[in-house]
């Protein structure tokens, strides 16, 4: 038995319409396999999302990547001089680095320096092998 085509017309603006055909299939046919159950744990899951989250920014993303190409930790001033912004907003991208840990920060005299916590990073790729299940 073929499946019922419905149409339906969406108008994206004033000027335009267009038309989609919908299929619908019988209530009672299943559409798919159960998946099963999630292999990575609500906390894991709850750390991922906070690295993910901190890496939503493309300003931090070019932080992390700057404090990478150095081998001796970055003086936030130096840092602040690539950027086309304040130190208090470099600084609370570096707070938000901080807080997954992608950061480390010490304090020398007045400034703080920042470099890459290798050890964290080096739990990312593994980290997205067990949430794509490869």
């Amino acid at each position: 038995m073929m499946p019922e085509k419905e149409a339906r017309h969406v108008s994206a603006s004033a000027s335009a319409t267009a038309t989609i055909d919908l299929i619908a299939t019988p209530d009672s046919a299943s559409c798919c396999t159960p998946p099963g159950t999630p292999t990575v744990t609500e906390m894991d899951a709850e750390t991922y999302a906070a690295w993910f989250k901190a890496l939503a920014d493309p300003t931090r993303i070019r932080i992390l990547n700057l404090l990478a190409a150095s081998e001796e930790p970055v003086c936030v001033c130096d840092i602040t001089d690539h950027f086309p912004l304040g130190q208090p907003t470099i600084s609370h991208h570096l707070k938000v680095l901080r807080g997954v840990r992608f950061v480390v920060a010490e304090r020398r005299g007045t400034f703080m320096h920042y470099r890459v916590n290798h050890a964290c990073l080096a739990e990312f790729p593994d980290a997205a092998r067990r949430i794509l299940n490869s």
